[in-house]
C-alpha cells in the first residue's frame, strides 16, 4: 500500500455485516482490515454496540463465534477514547458515538448505509460515506465482484 493509512470509523452495521457473512457484498472488509489498509477505530461505546448486535437472535451465533468474530476485527482496531463530542448531531442518538469517535479518533471517514448518517455528509472534519463509495476509494473497483463474494 502507498501513502498513509486512513483511520476508519465503520459503524456497526457495516462491521457485522462483513463478519457475519462471510461471502456477502462486504466481506472483503475483513481481507482490508486484516492487511491493515486502513485502521479501523473502536470506543468501549462502538464495541459494546457490536458485541450486543452479534447477540441477536436471528444471527444464531453462538456466544464462542461471537468471540471468534470479534477477534477477527478488534485486534485490528485502534481503541480510541471517544472523548470530544462532534459538534454535528445525529438525529439519531444511537448513532451518535460513531461521529463521537470520528472527531476523537481524527478519523479520515467513517463508513455506513445509516440515511441518518449518510445525511451529515460534508458537515464533519471527516467523510461519510457508504461501504460501497469507500470500496472504490480504496480499491477503485467498481461493481465487480471480490473473491469469494457472492451477494
Amino acid at each position: 500500500m502507498t501513502g498513509p493509512q486512513l483511520r476508519v470509523v465503520f459503524d456497526t452495521n457495516t462491521a457485522v455485516s462483513a463478519l457475519v457473512f462471510p461471502t456477502g457484498r462486504l466481506a472483503w472488509l475483513r481481507t482490508h482490515w486484516r492487511e491493515r489498509c486502513s485502521i479501523p477505530l473502536a470506543s468501549h461505546a462502538t464495541v459494546s454496540e457490536l458485541t450486543r448486535v452479534l447477540g441477536y437472535r436471528k444471527f444464531r451465533l453462538s456466544p464462542e463465534y461471537r468471540f471468534e468474530l470479534l477477534g477477527d476485527y478488534l485486534p485490528y482496531c485502534e481503541v480510541v477514547q471517544a472523548t470530544e463530542l462532534c459538534s454535528v448531531r445525529c438525529r439519531d442518538p444511537k448513532d451518535q458515538p460513531f461521529l463521537d469517535l470520528a472527531q476523537s479518533g481524527r478519523a479520515d471517514l467513517l463508513v455506513t448505509g445509516d440515511e441518518d448518517l449518510l445525511a451529515l455528509a460534508g458537515q464533519t472534519a471527516f467523510a461519510i460515506e457508504t461501504p460501497e463509495d469507500f470500496r472504490r476509494r480504496v480499491s477503485g473497483y467498481e461493481d465487480k465482484k471480490w473473491p469469494n463474494e457472492t451477494a
